[in-house]
């Protein structure tokens, strides 16, 4: 798929891995569009970059939703790539048998990381099948494939779209629209701080990077870094990968 002149929405693109896509798209010549809840943050991260819009949005409202879909096929009928990265995430220091609110995290984290994805991209897909050429791009993680002991909940929210984006992609396969699933292992982001993120993860622009260079390639499943690793290992055995992405010996 071709990496330049695209018109490409990005949700949660003020920060992290959002942001870093964003910026080089936009510097290969694509109009982009990145979304965020906080307006602030959002306009301070579009006046870093070349021809960005903005567009205020929260993902777990469906009343937003139907109006950023509409504004969209208004403003940007051109629309070509969707880039569901937006997301949320809890983390434990005590196992899941032995923690409280864990019912509540999972229902805030499935909200926001599935059932809010499916929603966009259901609304989103009459555009897209329009174009020439479009794709959906689902960012999951590695956690999606081994899930880890410090993110158990977020860990069943990425699984569930991994299991959405292999059917949306089996689905689509006679279409114009490609469905590619980005997978990052520990990203050096404010988003994954809390699990030592910033200290050990990967630099957001490697994954954006490994993402570009995928679309360019239409290599559907982008294992960036470690997640390579583990899925190799999770093919021979998924025991052995559980207990080597978590250090249990």
């Amino acid at each position: 798929m071709k990496t330049t002149n695209n018109t490409v929405l990005i949700t949660g693109g003020s920060m992290g891995i959002g942001f870093e896509i964003a910026q080089q798209l936009s510097e290969k010549g694509n109009h982009v569009i990145i979304t965020g809840r906080d307006k602030n943050r959002l306009e301070a991260a579009a006046a870093k970059l070349n021809n960005v819009t903005a567009i205020a949005y929260d993902v777990t409202d469906a009343a937003q939703t139907t109006q950023l879909a509409t504004r969209l096929a208004d403003e940007f009928p051109q629309l070509n790539i969707l880039i569901n990265n937006a997301g949320y995430a809890s983390s434990y220091e005590t196992s899941v048998a032995d923690a409280t609110g864990v019912a509540e995290k999972a229902a805030l984290e499935m909200n926001t990381n599935y059932l809010s994805l499916v929603r966009l991209t259901e609304q989103l897909l009459p555009q897209l099948r329009k174009q020439e050429a479009a794709a959906v791009v689902n960012v999951t993680s590695i956690v999606a494939i081994a899930p880890g002991m410090r993110t158990p909940t977020y860990s069943a929210s990425k699984a569930a779209v991994h299991a959405y984006t292999r059917l949306l992609r089996l689905s689509l396969k006679d279409s114009t629209v490609k469905v590619f699933e980005l997978m990052p292992p520990l990203v050096a982001t404010e988003f994954s701080k809390e699990i030592g993120g910033l200290e050990n993860g990967i630099p957001a622009a490697q994954v954006a990077g490994d993402l570009v260079n995928a679309l360019e390639n239409n290599k559907w499943e982008i294992h960036v870094g470690a997640t390579a690793q583990i899925f190799a290992l999770d093919r021979q055995s998924p025991e052995q990968a559980l207990h080597a992405l978590n250090g249990v010996a």
